[in-house]
């Protein structure tokens, strides 16, 4: 496949894009086999495997549900255990935000570096934009409806802090509640600190041990959401694209709770691809684009080398994407501003 945006693919396309991510699940299941970590497909994919036997005809990427002992040990134990090509390259890099690396995402990647999948969220970062499964950690709900109430006010606040952005989706008061609480964190080191205590908190009642589970790194609609520990206890292994994946022992519970009939084909002009991409190809890495993301901008390092998802500078001083008009209509002066390490530009943008 060519250079393409995603809203531009033919079938054919999409089918080899969905061939490329299966290529990448086969690894990714070996790996868990092999290291024993729990996986359960989720999301569109559990959908396909129970409606479709294999990706829902539109759907253009893998989601996964792990455990939240087996997300962690995978985070742990991937870098040293991957297999690596004759120059010491991985064959597949694992990506999560942390202190040094912004991905504008809560969840963990497993990416194809010779391949290129650029996200139009993620188009103006300097990371790893190959084609990937993403992963949702999977948490348990604590006892008590004031436990779990301050479990998801942990939550919100990892997801404002970690993606750098107030929510627009939930109301005015909650977009300005989270404006504020950015300002009042305007950097991205003590914004790291913030979600690092968020995430800790949020995920402190063990999944082994409660009797509900819930996903936080997701969306409001979800993140409240209390699936029956039996739901995720075990997995059953269901026909996906000819082999055999897991998926929840209680798939049709948590398909039921996670998206109603789910059964029921949605709307024609409701079958397309979710994710809007700026530039697809699958015979080269994204390091041949560096044009279309990073506003063709580079943070002094090569991607392709195996550095795993690191944030343009401006991203990492805490910039978001709006500008002060003065910035807007110089931006090389914006940049000069950034390099000496300025953060008044970011407080006007809060």
């Amino acid at each position: 496949m060519q250079e393409k945006a995603a809203g531009q693919m033919s079938r054919e396309e999409l089918r080899a894009l969905q061939l490329k991510s299966l290529e990448i699940l086969r690894y990714f299941d070996r790996f868990c086999r092999q290291y024993k970590l729990r996986y359960f497909l989720c999301g569109g994919c559990c959908i396909g495997t129970v409606r479709h036997g294999g990706f829902i005809p539109w759907d253009d990427d893998i989601d996964l549900f792990m455990p939240r002992p087996d997300y962690e040990r995978l985070k742990k134990i991937w870098e040293r255990n991957v297999d690596r090509d004759g120059e010491g390259r991985a064959r597949y890099v694992l990506c999560r935000s942390d202190r040094d690396h912004f991905l504008r995402s809560m969840l963990t990647a497993i990416v194809d570096e010779r391949t290129t999948f650029i996200k139009e969220r993620q188009a103006d970062l300097d990371i790893c934009h190959g084609v990937r499964l993403e992963i949702l950690p999977l948490d348990g709900c604590p006892k008590g409806r004031l436990k779990r109430r301050i479990q998801i006010l942990w939550a919100l606040t990892y997801q404002v802090f970690n993606l750098q952005e107030a929510p627009t989706s939930k109301g005015k008061l909650l977009e300005w509640t989270g404006r504020v609480m950015l300002a009042l964190l305007p950097t991205q080191r003590l914004r790291y600190c913030m979600w690092r205590l968020a995430e800790e908190q949020m995920s402190r009642y063990p999944f082994d041990q409660c009797s509900h589970i819930t996903e936080l790194c997701s969306r409001y609609q979800y993140m409240v959401n209390e699936y029956p520990k039996e739901v995720f206890e075990k997995a059953v292994f269901k026909e996906f694209e000819g082999e055999r994946f897991p998926i929840p022992a209680g798939y049709h519970r948590y398909l039921t709770m996670a998206f109603g009939d789910y059964m029921t084909l949605p709307p024609e002009n409701e079958q397309v691809a979710k994710h809007e991409a700026v530039v697809v190809d699958l015979e080269r890495g994204y390091a041949q684009y560096p044009e279309a993301f990073g506003r063709g901008q580079r943070s002094g390092h090569e991607p392709a080398s195996g550095v795993r998802g690191r944030g343009m500078e401006r991203v990492r001083s805490g910039v978001s994407e709006k500008m002060c008009r003065k910035c807007a209509k110089d931006p090389e002066k914006r940049a000069e501003e950034l390099q000496k390490g300025r953060e008044k530009c970011v407080r006007k943008t809060l």
